[in-house]
């Protein structure tokens, strides 16, 4: 279905949430027709974040806000959706738009298997009438829905359309890019080669998989990596439970922007203990690449700065492969909190591949390799 269609038929004029790659049609249409007009469109830090802009947005219009996100981000969302959103609270109604990642009977990645299974049943808990939208769902169907809908709509209830792999097309694509010359992949290769042996906790997305694939082509062990497949936004923390745990070794934790801006509450709690082992890199391109590129707030933030008033020790931002290279070096024998910032260039070659080792074999290698070399 032509996403111009489905937005016809949905017919509201506030949009919030996060990208997804399965409804890159949607977010392609946004940023084409409203980029990142607050009025129209916002890219929210996280679900739950979009569920209270709409909910604000709502109160002050009394206007219908669509939520759009990936199945995962049910998780972020179930709160404000029981406790703000609900009909035996706030009664705010909302439009969700939900990408189907793992959807039973299409192949799809570790991280996304449980929670397609489990996508229609977290809504059907949440007392939330849903449709499923599939690449055979034509527009009368859709407006069907939204009839049925409306009703629901009226009672303070929350509807859903959830969108299977290929639903929504458009025929223009939106481009994304930025000023920075530095490209992520090389960016992790010239971390890898400062951090040795040390452990490495990497972010969800393409991070992870040009780490294995660097690890692949220096003939390199993976045990020494923990790829954070999914629970975007939580490597941080995953990266501090490890540091304070074995404290005798560095730490290294490779972040991503739109990750850290999910879940930034992470950084105040690693300042507040001050881990002297982790050394915290953010390679910040101002994008969600890894779901099509649209962008972070995070491209207009200071992230430097925040790690500082955070609490982290040493707090840095670079923007060539020198100053990356002399801060590697100076923070790898450092004992010291460290945070650096690398401002990065969006786009990843087109062959990049995903790890071939399936993630509990990752999680048993990672703890062979702390409990006996470390």
């Amino acid at each position: 279905m032509k996403i111009e269609t489905f937005i016809e038929n949905i017919n509201s004029d506030f949009y919030t949430g996060v990208p997804d790659s399965q409804l890159k049609a949607l977010c392609d249409y946004l940023i084409l027709n409203y980029g990142t007009d607050p009025l129209h469109h916002i890219i929210a830090a996280n679900e739950g974040n979009a569920a209270a802009i709409a909910a604000g947005y709502h109160l002050a219009t009394g206007k219908i806000p669509v939520i759009y996100m990936q199945n995962s981000g049910e998780g972020n969302v179930i709160n404000p959706m029981a406790s703000l959103l609900n009909r035996k609270v706030y009664a705010i109604p909302a439009i969700f738009i939900i990408g189907w990642r793992g959807e039973p009977g299409t192949r799809d990645e570790p991280q996304h298997i449980f929670q397609g299974e489990i996508t229609t049943k977290l809504l059907n808990v949440m007392e939330t009438e849903y449709v499923i939208v599939s690449k055979e769902t034509k527009s009368h169907e859709i407006e069907k829905a939204m009839k049925s809908f409306h009703k629901e709509l009226k009672k303070g209830n929350s509807v859903a359309f959830i969108i299977g792999k290929g639903a929504l097309e458009l025929s223009r694509k939106a481009e994304y890019k930025n000023s920075h010359i530095m490209r992520r992949e090389e960016i992790i290769e010239h971390i890898t080669a400062i951090s040795g042996d040390n452990p490495v906790v990497c972010t969800t997305g393409k991070a992870g998989r040009e780490l294995f694939e660097i690890r692949e082509r220096k003939k390199a062990i993976h045990a020494t990596d923990f790829l954070t497949v999914g629970s975007m936004g939580h490597c941080s923390s995953i990266a501090l439970g490890v540091a304070l745990n074995k404290p005798a070794v560095r730490v290294w934790c490779i972040d991503g922007d739109g990750a850290v801006l999910m879940h930034m509450g992470a950084m105040a709690v690693i300042g507040n203990i001050k881990p002297r082992n982790l050394i915290h890199i953010v390679i910040n391109n101002g994008a969600h690449e890894t779901v099509g590129g649209q962008p972070t707030a995070v491209g207009s933030v200071e992230l430097a700065l925040i790690a500082k008033a955070c609490g982290y020790s040493y707090s840095i931002s670079v923007d060539t492969f020198a100053q990356l290279d002399e801060v590697l070096k100076k923070v790898k024998d450092s004992e010291e909190l460290c945070f650096i910032e690398v401002k990065c260039g969006i786009g990843a070659r087109e062959d990049l591949g995903r790890p071939t080792i399936r993630a509990v074999e990752n999680k048993d290698n990672f703890m062979k390799y702390l409990n006996l070399n470390i």
